[in-house]
């Protein structure tokens, strides 16, 4: 069993995850979006969606250097293993509570919004309830394990067992003895990670990041030649080349 879940899925998970981008974009590009429903309703969706985006991102941060970044590295920079569970904590849990907040503002809108209610398919359903779920026990061990039970140091196992995947010689047996709630956010986690390419969270690889350098406006001589050392595309920050 130790095997099955913490050597088999994990791969299974993540074979899904690159090869369901792979599919995806080839054979569904025009359904590549997040098909929004700000048309529907936009006040809620406005009030939600900055406070859910914004503390995931933080959220995700800090799992990267939670997870990601070993103890030792840290402990090299100067930061003390007391030092770095008052940060992880504090920041961990208010980047937690803006996700759930949000989270909960979104939901409440596509349940009470009979035109975004009709929009909800079967696959964002299914999704809404892996993220919700997996969102609420990593706050349960964020908030129920550190602030009010005595704390778990996930850096000892769950870190080194999931950067453990990626070596040729995985470390299942770390994970056997974690929290059992260490184990369900840790699945939940994994299942959504491997219907996420069939999902609306596609979205999050297309970020339009080519707005931050696209000109404001495109300008073409009238005559069709540019002149000499004129630039085809006014860059959004050269002031001194608008008009």
């Amino acid at each position: 069993m130790t095997t099955l879940l913490w050597l088999t899925v994990p791969y299974v998970a993540f074979t899904s995850f690159l090869l369901g981008h792979l599919w995806r974009y080839r054979h569904d590009q025009f359904g590549w979006t997040t098909r929004s429903s700000q048309l529907y309703e936009s006040r809620l969706l406005q009030l939600g969606s900055p406070m859910f985006h914004f503390g995931l991102l933080a959220v995700l941060g800090g799992h990267v250097l939670g997870i990601l970044v070993p103890a030792s590295w840290t402990a090299a920079l100067g930061l003390s293993e007391f030092a770095y569970h008052l940060i992880s904590v504090s920041l961990g849990t208010l980047s937690g509570l803006a996700t759930v907040a949000g989270l909960a503002i979104l939901l409440y809108r596509r349940i009470t919004v009979p035109a975004v209610r009709r929009a909800t398919t079967r696959i964002d359903k299914v999704m809404y309830t892996l993220l919700t779920a997996a969102i609420l026990s990593g706050m349960l061990n964020t908030i129920g394990g550190n602030l009010v039970g005595g704390g778990y140091d996930y850096r000892a196992t769950v870190s080194p067992w999931f950067r453990s995947l990626f070596t040729i010689s995985p470390h299942p047996e770390l994970m056997a003895t974690t929290p059992i709630s260490f184990q369900i956010h840790n699945l939940l986690v994994l299942v959504l990670l491997a219907i996420w390419p069939y999902t609306r969270l596609v979205h999050v690889f297309s970020a339009p990041l080519g707005y931050l350098t696209r000109p404001y406006v495109v300008y073409r001589s009238r005559g069709g030649v540019l002149p000499p050392n004129a630039r085809r595309y006014v860059r959004a920050w050269d002031v001194s080349t608008r008009t």
